[in-house]
């Protein structure tokens, strides 16, 4: 009431109150500000692309809410880039005037601050699909500029507003899923010294309580031939379920190997050490310590980003465990016997810096290297070079593309992620249909060369589409 009332004193025609993810919440926000004042409002909603609100609330309910309220104009803010925005357009009916202010895509934090990848030509192309989908008001959020605003008037100034559309459903909360049975795993690394080739394959957990068809895609995965199923720790810092739940289920059920993501963002130093002690009782060895995205890149910016320690100091603590001994220096009774894994960027711009950086990491105790997705062969044979004095194992990330939108948005939108122009081309120039066998057709190339140089590969599955990871699974198994 008082911020309101100081706003109009300042001389506001409209307030707009914006990122709320609770619609209990904008309720409050609403009524408060129409006890003080009449003018127009905009209520706009930090949503997932699902279309469901932190609360539980459907966006679609809370829209009705709002224009029963009076409200004429509704939207969606901050949250999602342009392309997940889009997807969440989608779900939304015709009802009033729309507004939408997607962020520039996923940012990185670089040197005390947060740097966002989306450029304006990539934003302005989105803006008219958000058109198509009914959005009257379009705009950015954070990562924007006056040049994004500037593609975007660009880029709709003579489209026509949409009227009608056809409208996504908006599925209702899943049901639980059945228990498990039990199984066990085994050491890549003994795998590799006994000269077998080794497959990593990257699915993540769900978001949702519906476990079923993750546990199919995965069990897909296992009988193509993956050695192991490394699973994201709230990767972008969106929920999912505990990735060390579902890797003790997987460990049980199919009798493979999970290798657990641990993240510094979620959990103090006795939170990250409590986590690992319950892997080591359920017999998890297999660790990729990271330093995790801030909280406030995700579903739930509230959240705190704890970061006690980065990615290097986790590393070292987890091989102090190895050793028997806490980070307070306690004993433990018992030596832990975690097979650490790091991360390294090949794509970066400053290769130099990420070398160097990974030499720490080996230093700290990382015994086997993970990459980001690589779409150009050439890197493949120039990380070779790079990381051969490490004389550690070193797994090339492969992600087969599913389509040319696929392409762009992680060329465009993710970070750390470069998609050469050239792949770009080759899937904008097939038909849609046809993309999927272009995306695997790409990977398999790459995997070709990873093999070549390398004991293994990591496959990492697209959006939980684990058919083409099945694929290159398949293909690495045999070639």
């Amino acid at each position: 009431h008082d911020q309101i009332e100081a706003l109009l004193d300042g001389g506001v025609d409209l307030v707009f109150l914006e990122t709320f993810m609770d619609d209990a919440e904008m309720e409050i926000a609403l009524r408060a500000k129409n006890s003080v004042s009449d003018c127009p409002t905009i209520c706009s909603f930090a949503c997932e692309p699902e279309g469901r609100l932190a609360s539980g609330v459907s966006i679609v309910e809370a829209f009705t809410k709002l224009r029963a309220e009076g409200v004429q104009v509704t939207g969606v803010n901050c949250m999602n880039g342009p392309h997940a925005t889009v997807q969440l357009l989608q779900r939304i009916p015709i009802e009033g005037l729309l507004a939408a202010y997607p962020n520039a895509g996923y940012p990185r934090y670089a040197e005390g601050r947060f740097i966002y990848h989306a450029a304006p030509d990539y934003f302005a192309r989105a803006a008219r699909e958000m058109v198509a989908e009914g959005a009257r008001l379009i705009g950015g959020c954070c990562g924007t500029n006056a040049r994004t605003i500037a593609a975007i008037a660009k880029a709709i100034q003579n489209l026509t507003p949409v009227r009608s559309k056809p409208v996504r459903v908006i599925t209702p909360l899943p049901a639980p899923a059945k228990k498990i049975v039990s199984a066990e795993e085994e050491s890549l690394l003994d795998r590799i010294a006994a000269g077998k080739r080794v497959i990593i394959c990257e699915f993540d957990p769900p978001k949702t309580l519906a476990l079923e068809k993750f546990f199919r895609g995965a069990q897909e995965l296992v009988q193509a031939g993956c050695d192991a199923i490394t699973l994201a720790d709230n990767s972008l810092a969106i929920l999912r379920v505990s990735n060390l739940a579902v890797g003790a289920m997987l460990k049980e059920r199919f009798d493979i190997t999970p290798l657990l993501h641990l993240s510094c963002r979620d959990r103090n130093v006795l939170g990250l050490q409590s986590e690992l002690l319950g892997m080591a009782a359920l017999g998890m060895r297999h660790v990729l310590p990271l330093t995790g995205d801030p909280a406030r890149v995700g579903d739930h910016p509230g959240a705190s980003s704890v970061y006690d320690v980065n990615s290097i100091e986790l590393i070292s603590i987890t091989k102090k465990l190895n050793e028997g001994f806490t980070h307070a220096g306690k004993s433990l009774k018992a030596q832990t016997r975690f097979i650490i894994g790091c991360t390294f960027n090949p794509n970066a711009k400053n290769l130099d810096s990420q070398v160097n950086r990974l030499e720490r990491k080996v230093a700290a105790g990382a015994q086997y290297v993970m990459t980001q997705p690589v779409f150009d062969v050439g890197l493949v044979a120039e990380t070779k070079r790079r990381t051969a004095h490490l004389s550690i194992p070193v797994f090339i990330g492969v992600w087969p593309l599913m389509s040319s939108r696929q392409a762009e948005f992680l060329h465009n939108e993710v970070p750390g992620i470069i998609v050469p122009e050239g792949v770009r081309k080759r899937l904008a120039h097939v038909p849609a249909e046809d993309a999927r066998a272009v995306g695997v057709e790409i990977a398999r190339e790459i995997t070709s060369e990873v093999l070549a140089q390398f004991s293994g590969v990591y496959l990492i599955t697209p959006f939980l589409n684990f058919e083409s990871t099945c694929d290159l699974a398949q293909f690495a198994r045999n070639v």
